[in-house]
């Protein structure tokens, strides 16, 4: 099995940041992927990061990437998460919504949604589930193109918001990093363990 792990966005993205700009999402993310990688492989995993630049490198570019990983290991023997940080506007104000959420896509595979639900068991367990309403299925459904356009099992996290005060002095914390850095990576052994490789 080969985790794969994309870190979104990049330095010239605009508007992925906190609106005192104290947390950029294209710098927390790669940081954070980096952690999942390290972790992953102290674990025997097989994990990659697709995206090593610190530019924007497109949904296109990225989803052909990924699948390029499907068709050298096998599909059935990969599988994506996505890396982000959520936002409740677009305005650059500060939001009261809280919490972490995983996504798949709208055409999702029975491994996509088990993959998305082991990440929340995840999140829940480190009560960073937050103050909206959470599915009964526990994930949620986007037509994010890095979930739909690719061939493995694919989820998209948001992990906490980038415009609410507390969250932002959580994420930018070693403790914040190294809990979400966890979460990730033991909802993937547990999806690793379900497959039976």
């Amino acid at each position: 099995m080969i985790v794969i792990i994309d870190n979104g966005h990049g330095v010239n993205t605009a508007g992925k940041c906190s609106p005192d700009k104290r947390l950029y999402e294209w710098k927390w993310a790669r940081e954070v992927a980096q952690l999942i990688e390290d972790k992953l492989k102290a674990h025997g995993i097989k994990a990659v990061r697709i995206v090593t630049e610190d530019t924007d490198i497109s949904l296109k570019e990225r989803c052909q990437r990924v699948n390029a990983l499907c068709a050298q290991h096998g599909t059935s023997n990969c599988v994506l998460v996505s890396v982000h940080i959520n936002a409740a506007g677009a305005d650059g104000q500060w939001h009261n919504a809280t919490g972490w959420s995983g996504w798949v896509a709208p055409n999702a595979s029975s491994n996509s949604k088990r993959f998305a639900q082991l990440l929340y068991a995840e999140a829940e367990k480190a009560k960073l589930q937050g103050n909206r309403s959470v599915p009964p299925y526990k994930y949620w459904v986007g037509n994010f193109a890095i979930v739909r356009d690719t061939k493995c099992p694919a989820v998209l996290t948001e992990n906490l918001f980038q415009d609410n005060k507390a969250e932002v002095d959580y994420l930018l914390s070693a403790e914040g990093k190294a809990t979400i850095a966890k979460l990730h990576v033991e909802g993937i052994l547990n999806y690793i363990k379900s497959t039976g490789k």
